[in-house]
């Protein structure tokens, strides 16, 4: 079983938990070239923009943190398994309690339509997934997290390992070396997340 403590010292140096499957063993990552989103250059796309203009969903932070990872959990796109084990899915919870691990979720017509779930610990915010429920729902929680970060001063936006998705939403890769650089700047920061 990982504890709460592992998992904080895992992120301090580079790593983070995945499991192989949803009962699967969890290992420990550290990839060579880190999916990073630059803050100061990410740009919403117009559809995105619009729908945020246009109020569709109400965005909360922390209102149903569970809620967000388990529906995260969930297995996408045809696939049978997913990488958050239940066993990540309880740490992050106390990790939650703690007030460490925090949800950006949207809500439409009194449910939740989708959201995202990460660490923040000093100015760096680790993206852990996201899920919808409702078009572009996690897409909309992604913009409301990067301006809440701008807003905060944070540093680094860790998006781990790169996909076409995170591509999409404007992520790039860097290398072991930058990364473990920005990181150590981004952990020297005293910022409060919420």
């Amino acid at each position: 079983m990982i504890r709460v403590e592992d998992v904080i010292r895992a992120y301090r140096h580079g790593f983070f938990p995945m499991a192989e499957s949803r009962g699967g063993e969890v290992s420990w990552w550290q990839p060579y070239r880190r999916a990073v989103v630059p803050l100061d250059d990410f740009r919403p796309s117009r559809s995105v923009r619009r729908i945020v203009r246009e109020g569709r969903f109400t965005v909360r932070i922390d209102t149903d943190f569970e809620a967000v990872i388990r529906g995260c959990s969930l297995p996408r796109g045809g696939e049978p398994e997913t990488w958050i084990s239940e066993e990540i899915v309880e740490v992050f919870v106390k990790l939650h309690q703690l007030g460490i691990a925090h949800s950006i979720e949207c809500w439409q017509d009194g449910e939740l339509a989708g959201g995202l779930y990460g660490l923040a610990m000093g100015g760096a915010f680790f993206g852990e997934s996201m899920f919808f429920r409702r078009p572009h729902a996690s897409k909309v929680a992604f913009c409301y997290l990067v301006a809440h970060l701008r807003q905060r001063g944070y540093k680094l936006l860790d998006a781990q390992i790169m996909n076409p998705h995170l591509e999409m939403l404007g992520a790039i890769e860097i290398e072991h070396e930058a990364y473990m650089s920005l990181l150590d700047e981004a952990l020297g920061k005293k910022i409060r997340f919420a």
